[in-house]
């Protein structure tokens, strides 16, 4: 959108027509109410961008069928040239086709075949009324009232030239006949009665009249959008004089921000449309006992009711003030409206009120959201970025860790997601319009999918959901569509409304790091590792709760398919998702076994106090989650869980990196420099979905042992020594093998508990010299190490029914580290 520059922001309001509340559609379904079908239909109108257009702005619903439109506002208007104070008679404008189509009225909730007769040329016939007055410097039928208008518009389709007609029924032929002939010529054109006669405005910018007129201008071009293979750069220009420039700098900065961008920091700022609308008169109450009507039947009827004066049509605009956002923003110094990027000093720009700003930081997400001047801030560094995308997706990462703001999150999280290139070329490629076999599932899922937002359940929003979803189907001849991908879409599509190839280029996007291979034809060994891998992350993290589940039988087949195949977005409602997802996107595939941790542990008191039938009760219809609650613990389980304990054989297979020297990245685990560990020798192995479901704790590599360990290797490969840190250790490392096995080599720093004397016969840990330093290291990870697999997950499993969390078991055991000479043999006694 164009910055606000000396616009205004302006509001006026009508009424959708009412449908009766006892008819149903043919599916059994009540009728979607006209103002949810014009609020779908309108947001169409918020790209039409250009210099010379008001811009629209927003829509929104009320109660009543009421709607209220925002849109770019100006004070002068054609009717302030023309020195007149009455307000636009609309019907006089319109084309005689518009009319005699006359008012369509569906009676039915599927979109009906109706003809179109509004287009560009019933706009040319518009643009020569308005030229025709402009010439004559009078209004047009002014003496007749409204159905007269329209009747004597529709006669002139019997008489030969219309323009004469015109300029005789308003005693202006002498004015009409002095003008040039271009413009006599032009006028025709545009006042062409059959529509298949008349220029299409393309024509008629090619007539004489706009041959000394047209270099005058330069001709628009619109941006080139983020997302496109097109230079975004490849327009720009510096002025000639820079002196000159540095003279015209307006020092209302709010001015130069977009106007969507202002209207909504003004909502920030306690604006309210109806109030509004309400203070101007436009909006007028009654009380409720005066709209009962005199006469009432049994079956409903009612008779005696005057029409509401006020439901009419008003298109009265309602400046909207901007003094309260200007008095929020008062202390904002000019600078915050230009951050420096290279400067890494501060998360957030400097401006008079920095502190404040510093302590928002620390405040709620939802109270962040709300914060005008912080959300200023945010909306303007955020905005720099993406301009600046792909070079500065580094510092995209960086920013979106503290938050993302709610205004820039559909672009966000397209650049998290790596999102580049032509998209809506490679988007139009797709065939959307060819029947396949999902059609018909895709039409039964879409009415039930996110309907109580009301743009998601516009009939536009399903035409919408219907294009995005099949282009994914077609653009993915591999995979199938199944239940849940109209839920995935849901996000996307509504952060991308109006722009479909940015939708379906996040979902393209998403589904493989997130989801790879969920979408087979046969996905169950997908989703039973999946699932099997989640059910050792419950009891990694919370064994207690894992044992219970386990005892009743409530395994996660039970309730976590659908939040998996979905990532949630079946069980949460949209503003959520749009939390829950803005951390998921910052970390790797792993990160959404921690967040269905992290719901089980909100739950857990209900669920440890009831067995399996409760159980299947609570998840049938999920209790309040806290999302806030649920990031901050998923980011702290996701920080404890070794990056390998996660490891699935059908994951999306790791990209190749660029550092060649085999030294594993030591970037942090919740970053963006995270992705899945590329496949090393000592990363985990492949075992079959049996040996993987018989144990109950989860592997870690050999690779994340080392690290975790914090160990290095000496020159020649003899006795490893730790890294020098002042922190305490990280985990406990136990060895299993018996004594003599210990001895001719372990890992520095191990304790050793041989398996065969581990335990007494009723399954409590034997005491002895090392008993006290594992109920020491209660809490943090304790590796398991040995070189029969079946004992270490014994051991493992002995621990983790005696509560123990953070329990993992060494993949390959102790001769997977044997070769890299990390084994401390004991020096000779003397």
């Amino acid at each position: 959108m164009f910055p606000l520059e000396d616009a205004e922001m302006g509001a006026f309001t009508f009424f959708a027509s009412a449908l009766p509340h006892d008819v149903c559609g043919s599916n059994g379904l009540p009728l979607t109410p006209n103002s949810i079908k014009i609020l779908g239909r309108f947001q169409i109108l918020k790209t039409i961008t250009h210099p010379r257009l008001c811009q629209y702005v927003d829509i929104s619903r009320g109660k009543h069928e009421r709607l209220v439109v925002v849109a770019e506002h100006c004070e002068r208007s054609l009717e302030d040239l023309l020195r007149e104070r009455k307000p636009v008679r609309y019907p006089s404008y319109l084309a005689p086709e518009v009319i005699a189509q006359g008012i369509f009225k569906t009676t039915d909730h599927m979109p009906s075949k109706k003809p179109l007769p509004s287009g560009p040329k019933s706009d040319v016939w518009s643009l020569g009324i308005i030229l025709f007055e402009l010439c004559v410097g009078r209004k047009l039928f002014q003496s007749l009232d409204i159905s007269e208008r329209l009747k004597f518009l529709l006669t002139l389709d019997c008489v030969d030239d219309t323009l004469i007609v015109l300029a005789e029924e308003h005693g202006c032929l002498d004015i009409i006949k002095e003008l040039p002939e271009t413009v006599i010529d032009l006028l025709k054109k545009c006042l062409t009665f059959h529509p298949s006669k008349r220029r299409t405005p393309s024509e008629l910018m090619k007539d004489k009249v706009f041959s000394e007129v047209s270099p005058l201008y330069t001709p628009f071009t619109k941006p080139t959008s983020l997302f496109s293979s097109s230079l975004r750069c490849a327009d720009l220009t510096l002025p000639e004089d820079i002196s000159q420039l540095c003279k015209d700098i307006n020092n209302d900065y709010l001015s130069e921000r977009s106007i969507e961008e202002v209207y909504y920091l003004w909502c920030l700022a306690g604006g309210d449309l109806e109030k509004e609308l309400v203070n101007k008169e436009i909006i007028r109450s009654k009380p409720p006992i005066c709209t009962l009507p005199n006469f009432l039947f049994e079956d409903g009827e009612s008779f005696g009711q005057g029409r509401d004066r006020s439901s009419l049509l008003d298109d009265t605009t309602v400046t909207l003030s901007l003094c309260q956002l200007r008095n929020r923003l008062k202390d904002v110094g000019g600078e915050a409206f230009y951050p420096l990027l290279e400067d890494d000093q501060s998360n957030l720009p400097h401006s008079n009120s920095n502190n404040e700003l510093s302590a928002a930081a620390t405040l709620p997400l939802i109270i962040r959201e709300k914060d005008t001047e912080y959300q200023l801030n945010r909306i303007i560094l955020f905005d720099r970025l993406l301009k600046a995308y792909p070079y500065k997706k580094n510092q995209i990462w960086k920013e979106a860790r503290i938050d993302i703001p709610p205004l820039l999150r559909g672009l966000t999280w397209a650049a998290l997601l790596g999102v580049e290139g032509a998209i809506h070329a490679k988007y139009d490629a797709i065939d959307k319009d060819t029947p396949i076999p999902t059609d018909r599932q895709i039409e039964v899922d879409i009415p039930r999918c996110h309907q109580y937002d009301e743009l998601l359940s516009s009939p536009e929003g399903h035409a919408k959901f219907r294009r995005v979803l099949k282009a994914w189907v077609v653009s993915h001849p591999d995979l199938v569509y199944w239940q849940g991908l109209d839920s995935l879409c849901a996000p996307f599509l509504y952060l991308n409304f109006n722009n479909e190839a940015l939708a379906y280029a996040c979902m393209s996007a998403f589904i493989p790091k997130y989801l790879y291979n969920f979408f087979l034809k046969d996905n169950s060994h997908v989703i039973q590792e999946y699932l099997t891998v989640f059910s050792q992350m419950i009891a990694f993290h919370d064994p207690e709760l894992s044992n219970h589940l386990n005892e009743i039988g409530f395994i996660p087949d039970l309730y976590a398919i659908p939040w998996f195949l979905t990532m949630f977005t079946h069980v949460f409602p949209l503003h959520k998702i749009f939390h829950l997802w803005d951390t998921l996107l910052l970390g790797n595939s792993s990160f959404p076994f921690c967040i269905g941790v992290a719901i089980l542990q909100q739950l857990r008191d209900r669920l440890l106090a009831n067995g399996f039938n409760e159980c299947i009760l609570l998840f049938s219809d999920l209790p309040e989650i806290d999302i806030e609650r649920c990031v901050r613990e998923s980011i702290n389980l996701f920080c404890w869980t070794p990056k390998s304990a996660t490891y699935r054989q059908h994951a999306q297979p790791p990209k190749p990196t660029s550092d060649s020297s085999g030294v594993r990245s030591s970037a942090p685990y919740f970053s963006a420099e995270c992705p899945d560990p590329p496949k090393t020798d000592l990363s985990r192995e492949s075992i079959p979905l049996n040996d993987l479901k018989s144990e109950v704790s989860p592997r870690i590599s050999a690779e994340d042992l080392i690290d975790l360990c914090e160990l290095t290797m000496t020159g020649h490969f003899k006795t490893p020594t730790k890294k020098t840190k002042s922190s305490k250790p990280k985990l406990l490392v136990v060895d299993i093998r018996n004594s003599e096995d210990f001895i001719r080599g372990h890992i520095s720093g191990s304790i050793n508990i041989p398996f065969s004397a581990a335990f007494t016969a009723e399954g409590e840990l034997t005491q002895g010299p090392y008993t006290a330093m594992l109920q020491n290291f209660k809490g943090k990870v304790i590796v398991i190490v040995g070189h029969v697999a079946k004992h270490t997950a014994e051991f493992a499993a002995h621990l983790v029914k005696m509560k123990y969390p953070r329990i993992c078991i060494l993949d390959g055991g102790i001769n997977k580290i044997k070769p890299t000479g990390l084994l401390t043999v004991p020096s000779p006694q003397i």
